[in-house]
């Protein structure tokens, strides 16, 4: 999984998933540029003072990581940040998009968040914060790609993708849309040499996960079984895996990393 020489955008890395999804890059010899929706977003749950102070760290690795910022359903913010990370680390050989996640218009899971029930608001914020901002960034990158006939895109889709559930009805939804689109751009992408894949997590122990919802104590071990909770590390060496030369002949697929938690999907 060797990825020196490799040059990264991970969006949404401030923070936990794709923050170690980023870090594990770095470990493994990619340049990284890293984003999130403002400088101070890193703060929300604890992880970091800011966007600076986590490319900081991870420039400790010996790579070259710099920080863009903006809202990945901006399609102008979009052009600048992919811009800025080409203009600071040259070409963008991997692409993780990892932005998006419940988050309801004001911030916050939508409340109420039933299929029923569901803001119209809600619902808008939510589509322009994970479907709409994985297009938009792949439409920003992925033509770099295609004319040097080389990249992997990793979208991060979730467990909820695969089977029927509530609450979080329209964010699962728009996750399974994230993985017919992986689908999709495979497809196009194809004849031109770019992979594109998709992980689904399943729930991971991330600083917003244990602190947005009631966690079972029982799921809260790191090893010894495949009935827990993820660990970051865990996601982000699927992605590592994705992004490397070891899966060269790996395209158009979804890794579902939760443990066997939808063998039955």
């Amino acid at each position: 999984m060797e990825l020196t020489g490799k040059t990264a955008l991970v969006t949404g890395s401030g923070r936990g998933l794709g923050r170690a999804i980023a870090e594990r890059l770095c470990e493994l010899g990619a340049d990284v540029a890293i984003h999130d929706l403002s400088e101070e977003a890193p703060a929300q749950y604890g992880e970091a003072r800011n966007l600076s102070e986590v490319a900081e760290k991870l420039r400790e690795h010996g790579t070259r990581v710099i920080a863009v910022t903006g809202d990945i359903g901006d399609p102008g913010a979009v052009r600048r940040m992919a811009a800025a990370a080409e203009a600071a680390l040259g070409r963008i050989d991997v692409l993780v998009n990892c932005a998006g996640g419940d988050i309801g218009a004001k911030g916050g899971k939508p409340d109420p968040n039933t299929a029923l029930d569901i803001s119209l608001e809600d619902m808008r914020a939510l589509i322009d914060r994970n479907l709409i901002g994985t297009m938009l960034v792949c439409q920003a990158v992925c033509r770099g790609m295609v004319g040097r006939r080389s990249g992997s895109v990793i979208n991060i889709a979730s467990a909820a993708a695969h089977f029927g559930t509530s609450p979080e009805v329209v964010y699962s939804s728009l996750k399974a849309a994230i993985v017919h689109y992986t689908r999709c751009l495979a497809f196009e992408l194809r004849p031109h040499n770019v992979r594109v894949n998709a992980v689904s997590p399943g729930p991971t122990r991330t600083a917003r996960f244990l602190a947005t919802r009631k966690v079972d104590p029982e799921m809260m071990k790191e090893s010894g079984s495949l009935v827990r909770y993820g660990t970051p590390r865990d996601i982000a060496d699927a992605v590592a895996f994705l992004a490397g030369d070891a899966s060269a002949f790996i395209h158009g697929q979804v890794l579902r990393v939760d443990g066997g938690l939808t063998l039955y999907a």
